[in-house]
């Protein structure tokens, strides 16, 4: 039985530790997302009057409004890419492995439990069928070294 919860105790710490990694990753998402949502809104802005500014002496007014949307557009689109790069499958890996070599004990535990189960259940049919059956062999052994015990005395 300690080997049954030996691996349940294992089985349902390594879900934890990847439940765990999951929200680590997931919260190291959010904050990079964030970030890069407060960085590209402030250097955004800044950089947009700039560029805007700087543009519209050489290019009309709506070709440099329209340079500067494209350029934060494709920032933007990077600081997602960048932020989407987490693979969390990766460093769970040996954590899955342990568990499901934990479960693959914990079912051959079990089926061998359930054989002993199954083999003690025959046996007291087989006693509660011929109960003098499974007595004799038991009592003859007895019997047997009384007599030999006896013969050397």
């Amino acid at each position: 039985m300690s080997r049954i919860s030996r691996n349940i105790s294992i089985i349902i710490r390594s879900e934890r530790l990847i439940a765990q990694r999951h929200l680590a990753v997931l919260r190291q998402q959010t904050i990079m997302i964030a970030a890069a949502g407060i960085a590209a809104g402030v250097g955004l802005i800044m950089l947009n009057v700039s560029a805007y500014l700087a543009l519209s002496d050489i290019v009309s007014q709506s070709a440099a409004a329209l340079i500067v949307a494209v350029v934060n557009v494709v920032l933007a689109g990077i600081l997602i890419a960048v932020a989407g790069k987490s693979n969390v499958e990766q460093e769970t890996a040996p954590v899955a492995e342990v568990r499901d070599m934990a479960l693959e004990d914990l079912e051959a535990e079990i089926l061998s439990a359930a054989a002993e189960a199954k083999a003690a259940t025959d046996a007291l049919r087989q006693m509660a069928k011929n109960p003098l059956g499974t007595i004799a062999p038991g009592l003859a052994g007895t019997v047997v070294s009384a007599v030999v015990k006896n013969l050397k005395n």
